[in-house]
């Protein structure tokens, strides 16, 4: 079984990278993509990575990184144009751009070519919105894939997006109905944590109280109140992007600590004694998001927001601790930080659960005997 992994990178986490090495643009494909999959953002190769080891051959592609695509075409004499590469596809079936670029590959183009050159048995999109029906109907088409996967944790896309899949795998629960309802089929897959991050991190000491390292969007509204009321009542820092497109006055704004990617991520995560977290307002009342694993995995305790199945994951008050309004988040804030030896013990019993059944080695065994029913 071949299985090729399609997954994007975020535009500012790409842009701080490459600004932060600049002569990577100028390296090999090879060389690119592992310093890419080497810093750890996202699932980075964890899922190729832990099915290589079961004898599955897997590979990754991230197909939104301009430089790193480029430069795959180059060495296997794709043409490409610039301008083309940072042009919505959509945009192609105007007339007049239609003509002058239709020989000339943009990032869909090189993508596909990609996928040609591979000849996965299982195509797996980590991002549900990257490629069109249109694009993935052609894929199909023109290759012997035996099995279109997606895997969502965020808004649904427009339905055009998602009927070519012939699974889709979520970490919403309440997503699996849903799509079953539109024909779509689609089961309940859980997020983990890839345990080789600890060896990347060097140990250092608990020196930040209370921090929250994410994003801050349109999808997180109902969170940005109690994210200010902390900051302002308990001084909790904050790491991520979005800050920016919060008002001037936005205690989170005047606050904000820059973004964090990747391992940096991982590292203020280690440096953290409470590890504050909030959900996506479309998850409802399910905890599914990284920041679960992450946070655990890394051995911070984490406080975040109650949810239905969180006694599924972990043990409230034993493993992680709940709030259920930002009073309340407050309140175990001041209690736990003034108990160190609480603190040590929650963080600890988290980390150990999560090492013993939220790994991504476990999440690939568990999503190998979910493919083998579907293909």
């Amino acid at each position: 079984m071949k299985i090729l992994f399609i997954d994007t990178y975020y535009e500012n986490f790409q842009k701080a990278f490459y600004r932060q090495n600049k002569s990577l643009k100028n390296c090999n494909y090879k060389f690119q993509i592992n310093a890419l999959l080497d810093q750890s953002f996202g699932t980075s190769d964890a899922y190729s990575y832990y099915l290589n080891k079961e004898k599955i051959l897997a590979q990754d592609l991230l197909v939104n990184c301009i430089y790193l695509q480029k430069k795959w075409a180059k060495e296997n004499k794709i043409n490409f144009s610039n301008y083309r590469l940072k042009i919505p596809h959509k945009f192609f079936k105007i007339p007049f751009i239609g003509k002058s670029f239709s020989n000339l590959s943009g990032l869909y183009d090189i993508a596909k070519a990609q996928i040609k050159s591979f000849k996965p048995d299982i195509l797996y999109c980590q991002d549900l919105s990257f490629f069109p029906g249109n694009i993935l109907k052609e894929i199909k088409e023109e290759t012997n894939i035996k099995l279109l996967v997606g895997q969502i944790a965020c808004p649904l896309p427009p339905k055009s997006f998602l009927k070519p899949f012939d699974l889709v795998l979520t970490s919403f629960p309440h997503f699996v109905e849903i799509l079953n309802k539109q024909g779509i089929k689609s089961k309940y897959f859980k997020i983990g944590f890839d345990k080789r991050i600890l060896s990347k991190i060097r140990n250092s000491d608990r020196d930040i109280n209370f921090s929250f390292v994410g994003g801050i969007s349109k999808h997180h509204k109902s969170a940005l109140e109690t994210l200010n009321y902390l900051v302002v009542n308990k001084g909790l820092k904050i790491y991520g992007y979005g800050a920016n497109k919060l008002p001037f006055n936005s205690p989170i704004r005047n606050n904000h600590s820059g973004e964090k990617w990747g391992l940096d991520m991982y590292k203020i995560l280690s440096r953290t004694k409470i590890s504050f977290n909030r959900h996506i307002d479309v998850s409802l009342n399910n905890a599914n998001n990284m920041r679960l694993f992450e946070a655990t995995g890394m051995g911070s305790l984490l406080l975040t927001d109650k949810k239905d199945n969180l006694n599924q994951l972990f043990e409230i008050d034993k493993e992680i601790v709940t709030y259920s309004c930002k009073e309340e988040a407050l309140e175990k804030v001041k209690y736990l930080l003034e108990n160190p030896k609480k603190i040590n013990e929650i963080a600890l019993a988290g980390q150990k659960r999560t090492l013993k059944e939220h790994t991504y080695e476990m999440r690939m065994k568990e999503l190998l005997q979910i493919l083998k029913k579907y293909i």
